[in-house]
């Protein structure tokens, strides 16, 4: 072994290579512990994610339009005395549209 300190990683921010360099051995192999234990659980989520958008999209109204995404609700909206449905979805703060067709075909 070396009498100088590892290298840290390039990418880890300055403030935690500060804070794990005035850790005692212990807290750092609490840490080590820690971080391993937090890796593996966010590496289960990205999964379990990844799965629940593959059953959405697998989910897909057949009449669904390429650019709605799947999570898009139909609504009527009533114009000029005619209702028409309404592909609805949000995007961020935005609630996007896009028409789908009568809600009476013969209109």
């Amino acid at each position: 072994m070396s009498d100088e300190p590892p290298t840290p990683p390039a990418n880890l921010p300055t403030e935690l290579v500060t804070t794990l360099n005035e850790s005692n051995p212990e807290q750092l192999r609490d840490v080590a512990t820690y971080a391993e234990a937090l890796a593996e659980h966010k590496q289960r989520e990205a999964r379990l994610e990844e799965s629940a958008d593959q059953d959405a999209v697998e989910e897909r109204p057949d009449d669904l339009p390429d650019d709605v995404p799947a999570k898009a609700t139909i609504t009527i909206k009533e114009i000029n005395d005619n209702r028409y449905y309404y592909w609805q979805w949000r995007e961020g703060e935005k609630i996007r549209s896009e028409y789908k067709g009568p809600v009476n075909p013969d209109e």
